[in-house]
């Protein structure tokens, strides 16, 4: 590219810059009218109450119980087709076998699999573990993109090109869309980690998923040119796709999944839309922030053991005056979760056993201790409508941390998990909402009659 095309696109030019400001001025709205015409930013309520925008089997996000006819806030419950998820997780950790399979049946068809059930499931994800032909070539290959999510949402989307009944919005047909994407997720997610770093100049090694592998094995094994990994560490990251399968019909990218899916247009462009909502900061790649987040407290403070140090890091980032300067502590808090949020309560027994594995005892207590200060911090410096604790975000970055799993692939293994969940809702839209939703937004803007350009 020339210099002067390249300034046209990626610099912000005077002109630009001039527009931006305009922008700002003509789309400002005074915070108080949303309180004086009721408007619910974010569709939910100061108490983090969300309105209710539909119905669903799927899963069931709790945070309060009724006390003498009052809600008040209680410890966090999730719950898959009505089986409370640390009910799931004791099951199959009993049972000794990986959940991640066993869960998506769940999710996907409503009820636990028996034995046969289960087998004749497992081989059919196996037998949808490919690509069509020459697609890692002409697609994975080439121009890949420093960041995954985009990759992967670009490949979903060249997916749609291979499938002769991409449109059809038939049960059976999206089931069958949907099982594959479930299937074949894994290898776009590796193979296009791979391909950026192979045009960066390393070495390029692509491993064909093994079908005597479970999913958290196989992306192990895809991942590491040795093949390696130890049973904890694949039990581990089994969990972490299992507590991430689903939340709720309300979060931000099922929602949009609903939304998306409720127009009539096909699988491969919804689930690329919940994609592009997963990826954002404040959903999906929360675990990322959390992760840096610690990174810069680490160097700031020599000893983690310094709850004075650390306490003051915290009110730092509250003022803005830490990490990415944006006041907020990440991983501590959640949309509905006032309490506990049971993800994190599940995960951390985990991590825990983790840290021993890999000597990393001394960071698993600074994130303890985090864990203990962020929400008297944030109650002295927040006015704040509901309790604060760490959510799953807080402990998954640590996780893949000491997973050793690239950071570029934090939010994807969470997309790996949740395009199960996303699936359930989009057959479950289409098989009892047949009206696109489309909520109402107040004007503001008053009417005005056009004015010549002669006369301006």
């Amino acid at each position: 590219m020339t210099n002067n095309v390249e300034k046209a696109l990626f610099e912000i030019t005077p002109e630009i810059q001039h527009y931006s400001e305009l922008c700002i001025k003509n789309n400002f709205i005074d915070k108080e009218l949303y309180t004086k015409y009721e408007v619910k930013r974010g569709l939910r309520d100061l108490n983090g109450k969300g309105v209710l925008a539909g119905l669903t089997n799927v899963s069931d996000v709790c945070a309060k119980k009724l006390v003498g006819g009052k809600e008040v806030p209680c410890a966090g419950k999730l719950y898959y087709r009505g089986y409370n998820i640390k009910d799931l997780v004791k099951g199959f950790q009993k049972e000794k076998h990986f959940g991640f399979e066993e869960i998506a049946y769940l999710l996907l068809f409503g009820e636990l699999p028996d034995k046969e059930e289960f087998d004749k499931f497992y081989d059919t994800l196996i037998e949808r573990r490919t690509l069509p032909p020459n697609f890692v070539r002409d697609v994975i290959m080439k121009a890949p993109s420093r960041d995954m999510m985009n990759s992967l949402s670009r490949s979903i989307l060249n997916l749609y090109t291979y499938d002769s009944k991409a449109d059809d919005t038939s049960i059976p047909n999206v089931l069958r869309q949907c099982m594959n994407l479930i299937s074949q997720f894994p290898m776009l997610m590796v193979y296009g980690y791979h391909a950026y770093n192979y045009r960066r100049g390393e070495d390029l090694f692509i491993y064909a998923p093994s079908p005597e592998l479970s999913m958290a094995e196989n992306i192990l094994m895809m991942l590491r040119e040795d093949r390696k990994y130890s049973k904890l560490e694949a039990k581990i990251l089994d969990m972490a796709l299992v507590l991430h399968m689903d939340h709720g019909g309300g979060n931000n990218s099922t929602f949009t999944t609903h939304v998306v899916t409720s127009s009539g247009t096909d699988t491969y462009s919804t689930i690329a839309a919940a994609m592009a909502s997963l990826k954002g900061p404040k959903h999906g790649g929360a675990n990322i922030k959390v992760t840096e987040m610690f990174e810069d407290m680490k160097e700031r403070i020599p000893d983690w053991n310094d709850q004075d140090a650390i306490r003051q890091y915290l009110y730092d980032l509250l003022d803005k005056k830490a990490f990415d300067q944006k006041g907020l502590i990440y991983g501590m808090g959640h949309a509905i979760y006032s309490v506990s949020d049971p993800r994190a309560d599940i995960f951390k027994k985990f991590v825990k056993q983790l840290a021993r594995e890999k000597g990393r005892e001394k960071e698993y207590a600074l994130y303890e201790t985090v864990e203990k200060l962020a929400p008297e911090v944030i109650g002295e410096k927040r006015k704040i409508y509901k309790g604060v604790n760490a959510n799953v975000d807080f402990y998954s970055g640590l996780v893949y941390s000491m997973l050793n799993l690239p950071k570029s692939l934090y939010t994807p293994i969470f997309a790996a998990a949740r395009i199960v969940g996303w699936s359930a809702h989009r057959l479950e839209e289409l098989e009892n909402v047949d009206k696109i939703i489309r909520p109402a937004y107040k004007p503001l803007a008053p009417y005005r009659d056009y004015v010549p350009m002669r006369e301006r």
